[in-house]
């Protein structure tokens, strides 16, 4: 006698999870928590029936999916993080699915396609501002994290999950050390005129400190990248200072928005025979390993790369843990609040690292 098949109500009422959840876990859904699914299956093990043939499949596609996209993937202070996205995705039984996505590209497209293609459970965007794209948002049915994002006006971000640095506080923090260190024609090595991400929040800080010291900018002492996609180089730093060099501009200090950026620039300064700090002082911003071992070693704005890339794999988690009832909350028509958001959205503070490049005792 063939077995009788299991409706949808049934196995709900034996499981305790609503009959729209039983039949997005059945059809194996991308937004069910693996939890769901396995609740499923031990109902449907348990009583020896099969609804269908997509129950059969429940075990065998429990896709566990993080992708992590990143722009600017050659940065290096992105790979102590990706390292510790592996690490955690490894410890909590995910596969990381890493996505190198070029200056050029929309975040969010790409995202969705790995969406479909990878059956996603969440998703950290690293680096860049993915609001700009926030009709595409709305389509990604996965939860998903900003990491290490422009959080340019908290108001705009405030449904987003996120974990970042106050970029404008922390540059405008650089510059002020720079004045504390007697240094009064600060240069900065900055982003192209059209970044509207981190480049132009450190920019807003410098100029902010400038304005708090009664200094009139000097647009002589504001050097762009060329472009978008070699802004955070070893390149862009050490063209942008020999350009400045030559023009004949006086200055005392560099703030580079980056140590990538840094380094080029003391290759630049050792080459046009300035010493460093005693006719310029520099300062970089990320706080990067290779620091301490350059010649001078570098002063820099450290951010808590480990600490960060932490707090968004927790978040992350927990809203893939909690997707169940936020599935039940749009079915009803209601979305997650801005208030509610709140716990997964976070700053945190840089700390200076004094090194030979610049010092308060030199």
């Amino acid at each position: 006698m063939a077995a009788k098949k299991l409706t949808i109500k049934e196995i709900a009422k034996l499981s305790g999870i609503s009959a729209s959840t039983v039949s997005r876990a059945i059809n194996n859904h991308y937004d069910i928590s693996p939890e769901t699914k396995r609740r499923v299956q031990e109902v449907i093990d348990k009583y020896g029936y099969v609804p269908n043939n997509s129950a059969r499949n429940l075990k065998l596609n429990d896709a566990r999916n993080i992708a992590v996209l990143v722009k600017g993937i050659t940065n290096p202070f992105f790979t102590s993080m990706i390292k510790v996205f592996e690490r955690e995705c490894t410890s909590h039984n995910y596969s990381l699915v890493l996505e190198h996505v070029e200056e050029s590209q929309d975040m969010t497209e790409i995202a969705a396609l790995l969406e479909k293609e990878k059956r996603l459970n969440g998703i950290v965007f690293l680096g860049s501002n993915p609001i700009q794209s926030s009709e595409r948002l709305k389509r990604l049915a996965a939860p998903y994290v900003f990491c290490s994002v422009a959080v340019t006006d908290r108001k705009k971000f405030s449904r987003y999950a996120y974990v970042s640095i106050d970029d404008r506080r922390e540059a405008e923090a650089v510059t002020d050390y720079l004045f504390a260190c007697g240094r009064k024609r600060i240069a900065i090595l900055c982003a192209d005129r059209e970044d509207i991400s981190i480049g132009s929040l450190r920019l807003e800080g410098y100029l902010n400190s400038l304005k708090k010291h009664g200094i009139e900018p000097d647009p002589a002492l504001i050097c762009r990248s060329a472009s978008a996609e070699e802004t955070y180089t070893h390149e862009n730093g050490y063209q942008s200072t020999m350009k400045l060099v030559r023009s004949g501009t006086a200055f005392d200090a560099i703030f580079a928005i980056s140590d990538s950026i840094a380094i080029g620039c003391l290759r630049a300064l050792r080459e046009n025979g300035i010493e460093v700090p005693g006719q310029v002082s520099v300062v970089g911003f990320d706080g990067l390993p290779i620091g301490k071992y350059l010649v001078p070693s570098l002063t820099s704005l450290r951010q808590p790369v480990e600490e960060m890339a932490e707090a968004s794999m927790q978040a992350l988690l927990a809203m893939i843990a909690e997707r169940e009832r936020e599935e039940e909350a749009a079915a009803s028509g209601r979305s997650r609040t801005a208030g509610e958001m709140k716990k997964y959205q976070q700053i945190f503070s840089g700390t200076m690292q004094e090194r030979e490049s610049c010092r308060k005792d030199m």
